[in-house]
């Protein structure tokens, strides 16, 4: 078994840890740095009522953690399965070296598990989208944005 394959293997058995344990879909993720996994994670769904909580979205929140970092400079994700479009949005705000994956889109699809929607709506106008969005108050939501400008002290990311 190759390094790859090794951290693919490790990815997997969160992904069954999980299901064994009642927690989510069957997905895991791991976060390796400097050969060192540093974060794991698997979906965690239904077991935290957030559906956020998918396996790279938690061994992200994982890494960072253990890094005392809010980016994954230098590190690599394994996951189980080709990220959904909200994890891969968290991937490229977590900015980590590279992603390798095990299943694809389709071979998520196949048990259930269809992203292909979400994709499409991306791509609609707000009106045309299944979930409505209105903009509205920009001039009351623009302060935060104005008083960051000034920020002296912030840290940008």
């Amino acid at each position: 078994m190759n390094e790859h394959e090794k951290y693919m293997s490790e990815a997997v058995k969160s992904a069954l840890k999980g299901m064994q344990n009642n927690e989510g879909g069957p997905f895991g993720c791991i976060v390796v740095k400097n050969g060192e996994i540093v974060g794991i994670g698997n979906n965690k769904v239904t077991s935290t009522n957030d559906p956020t909580a998918h396996a790279e979205v938690t061994a992200i929140r994982d890494a960072c953690k253990n890094l005392g970092s809010f980016q994954l400079d230098g590190c690599i994700i394994y996951t189980s399965c080709e990220p959904c479009p909200m994890c891969l949005g968290a991937i490229y705000w977590a900015r980590p070296d590279k992603v390798y994956y095990g299943c694809n889109q389709q071979d998520a699809a196949n048990i259930g598990f269809d992203d292909a929607f979400i994709y499409k709506e991306i791509a609609l106008p707000y009106n045309k989208r299944s979930i409505s969005f209105e903009q509205i108050g920009q001039k009351i939501a623009l302060e935060p944005f104005e008083k960051w400008t000034e920020k002296q002290d912030k840290i940008t990311y």
